[in-house]
């Protein structure tokens, strides 16, 4: 089980979005806020939050009155009709003297509920947020590995961004198009390499697999954060035990999902 560290008084926070903008024809920064988010801990790194949004055609956004993992309990047993939509999302990044936060949103063409929060959030829209905290664990001194699909790239931008100026490693970013490039503040020793190009029937992850494969990677003491679609996450896993001899306890595997399978509503 992948090891997680969660703030101990994390509880559902309502906010409104505040704007949108879009980044490139597939992402957009949706920025929410309000004054629950002062009792919001942000963490840094990779936190992740799930984010409830009302769906098509409802009025209101009607949440669960159970608190931590029981709202989610609970909002399995609410009716379709009334259900909120809720996905879950990086924290790209936290202005806690301004209570806002920021989310990076995938829009493929508005093809999923996501998406379609992503294109057309308004100001003033209801929107609820339960923190999930962060994964990326290194051990002190050690050297990092970071591999991502698009899904994963707004985590391990926060991570580089948070990180401690002195750190060294590679983190292999792979986007759908050079447009989708994001201008980042990583520590010095960190090699970012963006990776693009695939076609429009390649699955995302693909490529930084490929990339990874003819990557010289960090010499030890060496911690690896790997995420992203199913595939691109077991291929590394592979990859890195078996071939490069990475003890499996020096890496943390998150497959944020899986194609031809849906979230669950």
């Amino acid at each position: 089980m992948t090891k997680r560290q969660v703030s101990p008084t994390r509880r559902l926070l309502r906010a409104e979005v505040l704007r949108r903008e879009q980044r490139s024809e597939h992402v957009a920064t949706v920025t929410v806020g309000g004054p629950d988010l002062a009792d919001f801990d942000g963490m840094g790194a990779d936190q992740w939050v799930r984010l409830f949004f009302r769906r098509e055609g409802q009025a209101r956004l009607r949440m669960p009155t159970w608190s931590g993992t029981g709202a989610l309990l609970q909002l399995l047993t609410m009716d379709t009709q009334t259900r909120p939509w809720v996905r879950s999302y990086s924290v790209r990044s936290f202005r806690a003297a301004d209570l806002e936060l920021d989310i990076e949103v995938a829009v493929h063409g508005g093809q999923s509920p996501g998406s379609r929060f992503g294109l057309n959030a308004r100001p003033g829209d209801e929107v609820a947020i339960l923190d999930e905290g962060i994964t990326y664990l290194p051990p002190a001194g050690a050297r990092t590995l970071l591999v991502a699909d698009d899904s994963a790239v707004p985590a391990v931008l926060s991570i580089l961004e948070s990180a401690p100026p002195d750190l060294e490693g590679v983190a292999l970013l792979e986007v759908a198009d050079a447009a989708d490039v994001r201008e980042i503040q990583a520590p010095p020793g960190v090699d970012v390499r963006w990776i693009h190009g695939r076609t429009a029937h390649e699955t995302p992850g693909r490529l930084a697999l490929r990339a990874l494969t003819d990557t010289d990677i960090p010499p030890p003491p060496l911690y690896a954060w790997i995420a992203g679609e199913s595939g691109l996450v077991k291929g590394a896993r592979r990859l890195l035990v078996r071939e490069r001899d990475v003890p499996k306890t020096a890496i943390t595997f998150l497959g944020y999902w899986k194609e031809g399978r849906s979230a669950v509503s």
